[in-house]
């Protein structure tokens, strides 16, 4: 690269124009504030452009900070506090978007994804900020004696510029979905600024089981199960900085799952993806909302055989894999005991540990980050470095499906927009 442009110093750059870092560029340029946005991309806010089938799960009605892990759970407690479900409706209604809630309280745009992006857009080219695209971030650099002048704090040289800037915010994001351009260079500079990462790792996204699966060949199949995550037996539970238990039980409740050539997939794994670790098993409830004692014991039922009960409420061929043939063709009648606790072992604790998962180029979302040991919950800032913050998915900060991710994008960026 040849000799950089220096361009004039801003209050804010802001790496990275996702959902995250256009909320924050928003609520900054909005108090004044001469902010630049930077993002490597052709385009703002590719992957919010197209998540949810292109209408993006923005929040839902039941965002709590119960709903995140991360090693200390509470740290998005005071962002979600002061941007709630209400304040995202209310960005919409002042954005005309309008929204429609889906099951278990999921809030998509009724319209276009696009739709937030534009008006994030519009808002910010408004109110004077600038936008830089298609330019790869190669460093951001601490200026001598910053800490004590009124001026510049930060150096940031992109593949095409140089800029100053009293602060900085990384809105970087982490790997998931690289085919939309996702980089891990947030974590790159936390790291030369003295920051400690948590240990990333895909989340929100299918699961591969080993090949001798008892459960292999059923492809296709969806059924509503509920699925628990079992900690290896070696290693402690996911828990938070002061021991508390992140781990939810369960981590999927009643939801949608989906057999696959590799293993399982649909709400219900990729909600079980964000707690399972390497070398945890699963316990699978294929009949989560009635047992099946319930069924045995229904009347007329003890002429009918075990198996022929079963397919009433599960799929055929999970039926098949599921029932020894010994089990499957007795009568109700003529079971004992010990065969009932096995049936219902079968149906409603089916354990199996999974021998991966389906990676970044699969996840919905990046699980671990810059850790929040040292950032302000309150405005994102470093303790360690003044003027320069984090926000979004770069942060250990991690939601379930169904809208909570991109809540905590808008929650965190404008969390640090108050600040900058």
């Amino acid at each position: 690269m040849g000799a950089a442009t220096l361009h004039p110093a801003y209050d804010a750059v802001i790496l990275g124009a996702g959902a995250s870092g256009l909320y924050c560029a928003m609520i900054a340029a909005g108090r004044g504030k001469r902010v630049l946005l930077i993002e490597h991309a052709p385009k703002a806010g590719c992957k919010l452009s197209i998540t949810g089938g292109g209408k993006c799960n923005l929040s839902n009605r039941n965002v709590a900070p119960e709903d995140y892990v991360g090693e200390n759970p509470d740290f998005c407690r005071s962002a979600l506090s002061r941007f709630t479900p209400a304040h995202l409706a209310a960005f919409a209604g002042i954005a005309g978007i309008r929204l429609e809630e889906r099951e278990h309280g999921q809030l998509f745009c009724a319209r276009s994804a696009k739709d937030v992006v534009n008006f994030l857009l519009a808002a910010c080219q408004r109110d004077g900020c600038a936008l830089a695209l298609e330019e790869r971030i190669l460093s951001v650099i601490a200026l001598p004696g910053a800490d004590t002048l009124p001026g510049p704090r930060f150096l940031i040289r992109t593949s095409v510029a140089e800029y100053r800037a009293r602060s900085v915010v990384m809105a970087t994001g982490g790997p998931a979905w690289p085919q939309v351009g996702a980089t891990g260079i947030g974590y790159e500079i936390a790291r030369a600024f003295g920051h400690r990462i948590v240990p990333i790792r895909p989340a929100l996204c299918g699961l591969v089981m080993p090949q001798d699966w008892a459960l292999s060949g059923l492809s296709g199949i969806s059924l509503p199960s509920t699925i628990r995550v079992i900690p290896y037996a070696a290693t402690p539970s996911f828990r938070g900085k002061k021991g508390k238990t992140v781990l939810r039980d369960p981590a999927a409740d009643n939801l949608a799952l989906l057999f696959t050539h590799r293993g399982i997939s649909g709400p219900a794994a990729l909600q079980a993806s964000l707690y399972w670790r390497k070398r945890d098993a699963l316990q699978i409830d294929f009949l989560p909302r009635v047992t099946t004692d319930h069924l045995l014991e229904a009347a007329g039922a003890g002429k009918s055989l075990c198996r022929n009960i079963l397919r009433g409420h599960l799929p055929d061929r999970l039926c098949q894999a599921l029932l020894p043939e010994a089990l499957g063709a007795k009568k109700i009648a003529e079971m004992t005991r010990p065969e009932r606790t096995l049936l219902a072992d079968l149906v409603h604790r089916h354990q199996v540990t999974p021998s991966g998962n389906e990676g970044f180029a699969k996840a919905e979302v990046t699980a671990g980050g810059v850790s929040t040991e040292e950032i302000s919950s309150r405005s994102m800032e470093s303790s360690r470095v003044a003027g320069l913050f984090f926000c979004g998915e770069v942060l250990d900060v991690t939601g379930r499906l169904g809208g909570y991710n991109l809540h905590w994008a808008f929650a965190s960026g404008k969390a640090a927009g108050e600040f900058l």
